[in-house]
């Protein structure tokens, strides 16, 4: 492989979603749940006063069960004292929830200061009886930790992901995930036309906010067109549904892209994969908008959470 295709490799690893051993959407087969006692409101609140809890390092104030399993950059940690508790926070205004409602999840890609400096934070809240019981997390802090950074343009809200679609255009719980799951089988085969991602004509991608495919996109010859760009064969990669937002119309997709998603560079060290957030604006039958934060593990590290 050339080393500008290594570089479209792991730059494409973060726009997409496993193809590979691929884990089941929460909850019981079929996409059933049974009723959650967290409506949209309390799912948003819960997520506000975590937030809120970091920027204070204190959570004496959030609703949470006995025992909440931390789990950041796929190790367990000790809740409200390790991981980026154990730093200063401080919230930017950017923040993007994908909210869950028949699974009690609530969801968020945030853009966050820690300890004076950017860095992009994805999060997801596993509820029961209208309490925190889990927290998975990622903190991503530096291009050396994301491959790609560009925390500067992440500003606002994208127009096409704070988009509702009315209740015509959206597609049934099982439709998102069946639409937004052909995305990781063309990584699969190294194809998005092979696998018929039905993209809608200006789709795009952003990866920890930079433009890697769509309109616009200069990154790469093709790059443009995001259906037919080149794109590599991660055979490897596993991922699982993190949360089904059935009112916006979005799919977030944990992912583990595995062995040979990270291209090598000076200082960087060998076997390392890439961690993924990614989440999928799906309505009328189509993929909108694809955006994600995503940071590199050990290949050998499990993705971890449920």
């Amino acid at each position: 492989m050339t080393s500008t295709l290594r570089v479209a490799a792991a730059v494409w690893v973060l726009g997409m979603a496993a193809g590979g051993p691929c884990l089941a959407q929460p909850g019981p087969r079929g996409g059933e749940f049974a009723a959650s006692s967290c409506d949209r409101a309390c799912l948003n609140g819960l997520m506000s006063d975590y937030l809120s809890a970091l920027t204070s390092a204190d959570t004496a104030q959030l609703r949470v069960s006995r025992h909440v399993r931390f789990l950041e950059d796929q190790q367990e940690r000790k809740f409200g004292v390790e991981g980026i508790w154990s730093h200063h926070v401080a919230l930017t205004g950017y923040r993007f929830d994908i909210i869950d409602v028949r699974a009690g999840v609530a969801a968020s890609l945030v853009k966050v200061q820690v300890d004076g400096r950017p860095a992009l934070l994805a999060l997801r809240l596993v509820t029961h009886g209208a309490r925190i019981s889990g927290v998975e997390s990622m903190v991503v802090h530096s291009s050396a930790e994301g491959m790609l950074f560009k925390v500067d343009a992440i500003r606002t809200l994208s127009q096409a992901m704070a988009f509702t679609p009315s209740p015509a255009q959206r597609n049934s719980r099982r439709d998102m995930i069946a639409i937004a799951s052909r995305y990781p089988r063309g990584l699969q085969v190294g194809s998005f036309v092979k696998s018929d991602v039905p993209f809608a004509p200006d789709a795009y991608r952003f990866e920890n906010g930079m433009l890697m495919a769509g309109p616009r996109c200069t990154f790469l010859p093709g790059c443009e067109h995001i259906k037919t760009q080149r794109i590599p064969t991660l055979s490897k990669l596993v991922y699982r549904i993190a949360a089904v937002d059935e009112q916006q119309g979005v799919v977030l997709m944990r992912m583990d892209f595995g062995p040979g998603s990270v291209f090598p560079a000076p200082g960087r060290p060998n076997g390392l994969s890439l961690s993924v957030f990614e989440a999928f604006k799906v309505y009328g039958g189509q993929i909108h908008a694809v955006e994600a934060f995503m940071k590199t593990k050990p290949a050998d590290q499990p993705l971890g959470g449920d």
